[in-house]
């Protein structure tokens, strides 16, 4: 399923490839916006979009379905463990012990496998938004910079790969266009972060 994003990014490809063009051949200056971002992101523009463009929440749609179906089910069969009934003595307490712990272990704790599953449920849906909105305001902010001066500016009126070193004007338009687009995707880097240090908890397991 395509959205907004895909329907930009061909748009976008020859500005920004040219943006990519001009920061690596004459940089940026010194005190541009454009350094802390590029510090942060680690990636040029066109790299850095592609990125984005390669998240696909349509993929992880189901995933948080099904593992609310695999918690219920873990839900049912805790519940569904037999007692000792009528019988008794040693093996049926012993019997009794390990299967209130197997119940334990599937459902009815903060670190039961029911518990957990529907964490991770929460995560996957989390994440589906989250890639969702990076790309939508990826979007957005290509929209803005294809409408710009600077895209003007840098419009490709030479050869691919050539840039004039001595064009301040390039290289300022460059560092903005860089600026805007790089800090659309860190921001969306920071929400990720977020979500991922909140569940860290999911990759550690505490049964005894």
């Amino acid at each position: 399923m395509s959205d907004r994003l895909d329907g930009v990014l061909d748009a976008a490809a020859p500005l920004l490839r040219r943006v990519d063009e001009v920061l690596t051949a004459s940089g940026a200056p010194p005190d541009h916006d454009v350094w802390p971002t590029l510090r942060r992101v680690r990636l040029l523009p066109w790299d850095a979009v592609n990125a984005v463009a390669a998240l696909r929440p349509a993929e992880l749609t189901e995933a948080a379905p099904e593992l609310r179906a695999d918690a219920q089910a873990c839900a049912a069969v805790a519940e569904a463990l037999p007692p000792p009934g009528g019988w008794s003595g040693t093996a049926a307490d012993a019997y009794d012990d390990a299967r209130k712990r197997t119940a334990g272990h599937l459902s009815g704790s903060g670190e039961s496998l029911d518990v957990r599953l529907t964490a991770t449920a929460d995560l996957a849906d989390a994440l589906v938004a989250w890639m969702s909105e990076a790309r939508a305001g990826l979007a957005a902010t290509l929209a803005e910079v294809l409408t710009s001066t600077e895209a003007l500016t840098l419009s490709p009126h030479a050869a691919p790969g050539a840039v004039d070193l001595a064009s301040e004007a390039e290289a300022e338009a460059a560092a903005d266009v860089a600026a805007k687009v790089l800090q659309a995707i860190a921001d969306t880097y920071d929400v990720a972060t977020d979500l991922m240090s909140a569940s860290a908890d999911l990759t550690t397991v505490r049964w005894s």
